[in-house]
């Protein structure tokens, strides 16, 4: 597979629309010679993302991100607003991406080939 180095401006854009443009980058489903079980080469750098634009009526405060402890009673919740204010619009963006990519132990390494620039 062919190294490849890619540049997304999210200034204006939703983030779900970066979101997929990233993660299939990051895949490297747009090469020629593209096979799943291979270690893609390819480098994302999304630029703006406190530009990023939320759609939807009222997503800010009904969109909600769980985590578990492991213990009981361990359940944590977020709201996206939250999230925002406490991480930043970055944050939102790289959950959006990780959560776009298979499962396997590809995935850790698509994501280290992931920069995300406030």
């Amino acid at each position: 597979m062919i190294k490849m180095d890619y540049k997304l401006d999210a200034a204006g854009r939703s983030i779900g629309r970066i979101a997929t443009e990233a993660s299939l980058l990051l895949r490297g489903k747009n090469d020629p010679q593209y096979a799943p079980h291979l270690t893609p080469k390819n480098k994302v750098v999304i630029n703006n993302a406190s530009k990023v634009k939320v759609t939807g009526n009222n997503k800010l405060n009904t969109k909600i991100y769980y985590r578990h402890s492991g213990y009981p009673g361990g359940l944590k919740s977020e709201t996206l607003n939250e999230l925002i204010d406490k991480k930043g619009a970055s944050e939102a963006l790289r959950r959006a991406i990780y959560g776009m990519l298979p499962t396997n132990k590809l995935r850790k390494i698509m994501m280290n080939n992931l920069t995300i620039e406030e």
